[in-house]
């Protein structure tokens, strides 16, 4: 079949938007427009406007926009050619031609949902007659009413190898195999698949059954079975519910993802009717695809057990490569041993409807399944942590989401690993006997000021003490995330220089030059190197060692103190002025100290090495 645009232009201009659109949108005349509350977000205040003029609709809330076809596609949620062949229809206009093995193709589909439909009639017959009592029993032991039973197509298969097969007889078995309803072996004759089930339809986003799912009565195994891959069967690009949970998910602004088919019903009879669930694997890419055509950031509700917990960890690491702006997953963990189906029926809906309200976001779960992962006690092990996260960010497409994960995963390490540290006072004024000053709380003000307050003069010194003293990198690894937070070069040279130290905890300063070298930071490198005007004991090249050692631990700890006694200084002084107290007075005055002792320290610091140098003269 071709579909020219000539025959598309033409099937928009015989089909009235507004009549269409009407059919489940109540619409106002506007002046030339129609308006209405949107059916693709809530809203008490109509955004949505039908034009028929120019032959679209489009939301002002939503941004949703599109023509006849689309509409049939995302709000119907048929496929591309259904909605053409209903609307051409509709429009008394014939559609194009198919070539013979089209024309073979579409009524080899059309005998095969036949039998489906059959097959589902017949499995009800059952759950609703003398065989399904057992059945029965079970959905009442679930907490399954007749309603809902009725309304999700629920019927049963006796135990029997041969029922079905007579039921359906007048299609022969070669039908009844391709479609999975008889199982075909060589040198016996085809036998019903399911036996002794309770029988569950699985429907095409047209709402046609095209496979069935069964689950045992009692405890045998497998609990479920699904019907084959047939020719209207792909179990990794079909979603269970999604007939149905598509125009909930339209009205709800938001679709759940399950384990299970009795999850999808339980959560349905709830009152959540955008529930679906995959078909007993692991979310696929098409099916992800799917999610997101309904709602940008589905919100998946896996059973609270390992195995739960595990799937949705799956589902997140299949997703990141796939990942937009905008576009994500989110996360909701249930109690212990719980799935949506026992939290409904024994806690009722208001129960899952409150975890709903704060579901985890991507990021949050892969940080805290890397942070979970292992060990994390020694530099090496850190620096691992690190490594894997930036594999999983480096794994997205998307360059600017690519760009956010890693800066939110640079952050959450910093964060998570800083040390706990208390505010200094010049070396004269230390108290003695080994009590220290209790820390200043750290504000987030004062977190945010880090990266943008650093002093780049003192970060250079540190930076150039440590490429001529690599040795003191690892000692320092947990106190120097501000250096990982400057951008340019000076930020990525410090992550060079960390990880080529870590990787080799005995390079030398000469190893670690001709390596940055060979990386393209020579002359980055070269330029700090020039430090020896630098008025520190640790950017020399001929200072002793201890005073070396002792200086960097000054100036590393002075570096990582004042821009967050900056921030809080510029905090407490915005308080004090906007409400003047005598304890904010207190607070801002301290501050004022103690950015005036870190002043003080640094001058100590650098007149000390002055100092040392003079004697060294005079010893000439």
């Amino acid at each position: 079949m071709s579909l020219t645009p000539q025959f598309l232009d033409e099937l928009r201009a015989r089909t009235s938007l507004t009549s269409l659109i009407a059919k489940t949108v109540k619409l106002t005349k506007a002046g030339r427009e129609s308006k209405g509350c949107c059916p693709f977000h809530n809203e008490k205040t109509p955004s949505f406007y039908v034009n028929d003029d120019k032959g679209f609709y489009h939301c002002f809330g939503c941004s949703a926009h599109g023509d006849a076809i689309r509409w049939m596609t995302d709000q119907r949620g048929l496929p591309f050619i259904d909605a053409v062949k209903e609307l051409a229809a509709a429009a008394g206009l014939d559609m194009p031609e198919q070539d013979r093995a089209s024309t073979e193709r579409a009524e080899r589909a059309k005998g095969l949902h036949e039998v489906m439909a059959d097959a589902a009639s017949w499995f009800t017959e059952q759950l609703h007659g003398l065989p399904g009592a057992e059945a029965r029993a079970l959905l009442d032991k679930r907490g399954i009413t007749a309603d809902t039973a009725r309304a999700f197509g629920m019927g049963f298969a006796p135990d029997s190898r041969g029922k079905l097969k007579a039921a359906l007889k007048e299609y022969g078995d070669p039908i009844l195999v391709e479609t999975g309803m008889l199982i075909s072996v060589e040198g016996k004759d085809p036998y019903d698949r399911f036996r002794g089930r309770l029988m569950i339809p699985i429907r095409d986003p047209r709402g046609r059954t095209i496979a069935f799912g069964g689950r045992v009565l009692d405890g045998g195994e497998p609990k479920y079975l699904n019907s084959p891959d047939t020719p209207l069967f792909d179990k990794g690009r079909t979603l269970y519910n999604l007939d149905r949970a598509a125009p909930a998910a339209r009205k709800s602004g938001r679709v759940l993802v399950v384990e299970g088919y009795m999850d999808v019903i339980a959560l349905a009879q709830a009152g959540f009717g955008e529930a679906v669930a995959p078909l007993g694997t692991a979310l696929t890419e098409a099916q992800l695809e799917r999610l997101w055509r309904m709602v940008d950031v589905p919100i998946l509700c896996f059973d609270g057990d390992g195995a739960g917990q595990k799937a949705a960890l799956r589902a997140a690491h299949r997703a990141l490569p796939m990942l937009a702006p905008g576009r994500s997953l989110s996360f909701v963990t249930l109690p212990q041993g719980q799935d949506p189906d026992d939290l409904v029926r024994t806690q009722g809906p208001q129960a899952f409807e409150a975890l709903l309200k704060t579901p985890e976001p991507l990021v949050d779960r892969l940080w805290a399944s890397e942070l979970a992962a292992e060990a994390l006690d020694t530099p090496e092990q850190r620096a691992g942590l690190k490594r894997r996260l930036f594999e999983l960010a480096d794994g997205i497409a998307d360059a600017s989401v690519k760009q956010e994960y890693q800066s939110d995963f640079k952050n959450r390490f910093f964060e998570h690993f800083k040390p706990v540290r208390a505010p200094f006072v010049p070396r004269g004024e230390r108290p003695k006997g080994g009590w220290k000053p209790a820390a200043l709380p750290v504000t987030e003000d004062a977190k945010a000021f880090r990266a943008t307050g650093i002093d780049r003069v003192l970060a250079k010194a540190v930076l150039a003490g440590l490429i001529r003293h690599p040795v003191e990198i690892a000692r320092h690894m947990e106190v120097l995330g501000p250096l990982q937070l400057i951008d340019g070069a000076l930020g990525r040279l410090f992550e060079a220089v960390v990880d080529l130290a870590l990787e080799d905890q005995k390079l030398d300063s000469g190893r670690l030059l001709t390596i940055l070298a060979r990386s393209g930071f020579n002359s980055v490198a070269s330029d700090l190197l020039r430090a020896d005007t630098m008025p520190y004991s640790f950017t020399q090249t001929t200072a002793d060692p201890v005073r070396v050692r002792a200086d960097l631990d000054e100036a590393i700890a002075i570096m990582v103190a004042r821009p967050e006694v900056d921030a809080a200084l510029k905090q407490a002084t915005v308080a004090m002025q906007t409400h003047f107290t005598e304890s904010a007075f207190e607070r801002q005055v301290a501050l004022v100290r103690e950015k005036q002792a870190l002043e003080v320290r640094l001058a100590n610091l650098v007149q000390s090495n002055e100092d040392a140098r003079a004697l060294g003269t005079e010893g000439d």
